[in-house]
């Protein structure tokens, strides 16, 4: 009998951290971070890539991660919300969104923060027009998007 392949080793750095873990061929990075590194900030919302709620940044740029295989992300630097505190305090972006109440119940926020900061680090998001393109791959069922226009207008000055 041929021997059963049991999956792949994969190694990178989530958050600064290294990692160096076997996972099945056909196991999302969002179910790897979720499952194997107990970073639950990363939500799964429709898992087809349309919500965004499961946005991290791998290498730099924005990703759905219920999109991407963990295998894909092999060798990569992964970012998610669990980073972005500083020492323990909300960063800018994340100030914002309380102070400018950019969030209700929470699901989605996770994939927003990513998504804009993402954004933010290419460039400037300025006006109201750039805030909404920035933040319309991501859906949110519980706000009218007011405050998450006025969050990232606020960080970005």
């Amino acid at each position: 009998m041929p021997d059963v392949d049991t999956g792949h080793r994969i190694t990178g750095t989530v958050n600064g951290a290294a990692y160096d873990e076997v996972v099945d061929d056909r196991m999302t990075l969002a179910d790897f971070l979720r499952e194997k590194l107990r970073l639950t900030g990363t939500h799964l919302g429709c898992e087809h890539g349309v919500c965004g709620a499961c946005t991290v940044i791998v290498d730099g740029a924005a990703s759905r991660s219920c999109l991407m295989l963990a295998v894909q992300a092999d060798g990569t630097e992964i970012e998610t919300v669990e980073v972005l505190a500083e020492d323990g305090e909300l960063n800018r972006l994340q100030a914002a969104f309380k102070k400018n109440h950019a969030l209700q119940c929470g699901f989605c926020t996770s994939g927003f923060l990513m998504s804009v900061t993402a954004a933010m680090r290419e460039g400037a998001i300025r006006d109201e027009g750039h805030a909404r393109e920035v933040l319309s791959g991501n859906i949110c069922r519980c706000t009218g998007y007011t405050g998450l226009v006025k969050a990232v207008l606020e960080a970005g000055e």
